[in-house]
């Protein structure tokens, strides 16, 4: 059973109209897991940011959550501080509400700066790398 937009709004629906800290859905085929206050967290949670060079570009965390420099434990970062990034190159992942989101560079240039540890919390638009 796959769920329809109509499906999708009613539960957002149904977590804004209550005052749930956490929501559970599971289904044969699919699992939904809310926790509210999460963003809020991320957000505390962020290191403070140093001022951005001027000549460099930062690639942000599109959302908030979990980041890994890498697809795995004990596995080579996507990318180091040295390595030329395309718009389209894989720097990093976010997971949130265990979903896995790759992170694209979004930009040309070469890394010069790693701002988030592998496994930080992080929020949105958080500095991940600087790129020069």
């Amino acid at each position: 059973m796959a769920l329809t937009d109509e499906d999708v709004r009613e539960i957002l629906r149904l977590i804004d109209e209550n005052e749930l800290d956490e929501l559970r859905v599971e289904t044969a085929e699919f699992k939904l897991h809310v926790v509210r206050g999460v963003a809020a967290a991320a957000a505390d949670a962020a290191p403070a940011v140093p001022a951005p060079r001027t000549d460099a570009q930062t690639i942000s965390a599109p959302m908030p959550g979990t980041f890994y420099r890498a697809e795995g434990p004990g596995m080579d970062p996507f990318v180091d501080v040295g390595d030329r990034v395309e718009p389209d190159t894989v720097v990093g992942i976010i997971e949130i509400m265990k979903m896995m989101n790759s992170v694209s560079a979004g930009v040309s240039g070469t890394i010069v700066d790693v701002c988030a540890e592998d496994a930080e919390l992080v929020a949105d638009g958080a500095p991940l790398f600087r790129v020069a």
